[in-house]
């Protein structure tokens, strides 16, 4: 289901876990890293934010962002528990995640608990990313760990001292499907079947998207 109205109607002390993203295409994985992190932390609502102008991809030519929406919306329409927020794509870039949490934390009921869902590359970024520390104590930072990656926890409490008091791990399956081949695929004319959902395929191709 895609609305911003999904904000107050959530019970007192809702969990919710927010998972940021180009998703230009949405594909399944993400739909499989969602629906895994609501099971795993117990969430009430996971809510998928498209980036309006992620400050970490400007250069590369990005699909509009209502293009972006929409796929997402296709992608979740089905799932009472997935919902987009355009928290991010309405307002000017570029922005980052801490301003995301502090917007999405006032317009949700107080007591609300945030869970910020990362992959662990992101999470061993982290030090990197504007005002670290402050996002650490605005939510709990949930990683998306794959078998064999290596979170480097010396590193992270080097810089963030503290870190792992603010984190939870997650464990995902492996998953090698990326927004990235999807655009390679289209463009080369290879079918993308299977690998994001038909609705999200047919617009795609109704739209021209990718194909050159």
């Amino acid at each position: 289901m895609a609305s911003d109205h999904a904000y107050r109607d959530l019970p007192a002390n809702a969990r919710v876990g927010l998972l940021g993203g180009t998703f230009d295409p949405i594909h399944l994985g993400h739909l499989i890293l969602a629906e895994e992190a609501r099971l795993q932390l117990n969430l009430d609502r996971v809510f998928l934010l498209p980036a309006g102008e992620p400050p970490h991809k400007q250069g590369r030519p990005i699909t509009p962002v209502e293009h972006r929406i929409h796929m997402v919306e296709l992608a979740t329409v089905e799932s009472p528990h997935l919902w987009v927020s355009r928290i991010d794509a309405d307002r000017p870039g570029p922005h980052y995640s801490i301003d995301t949490v502090r917007l999405l934390r006032q317009a949700l009921n107080p007591g609300t608990e945030i869970f910020f869902l990362m992959g662990a590359d992101s999470l061993r970024d982290l030090p990197n990313w504007y005002q670290p520390q402050e996002l650490l104590a605005e939510c709990t930072i949930a990683a998306l760990t794959r078998p064999f990656v290596d979170v480097q926890w010396a590193k992270l409490e080097h810089t963030l001292p503290g870190i792992q008091k603010h984190v939870i791990l997650l464990k995902m399956p492996a998953l090698e499907i990326a927004s990235t081949t999807l655009r390679e695929r289209v463009r080369a004319g290879i079918s993308i079947r299977f690998q994001t959902v038909r609705a999200v395929e047919a617009y795609i191709a109704k739209h021209g998207l990718y194909s050159r």
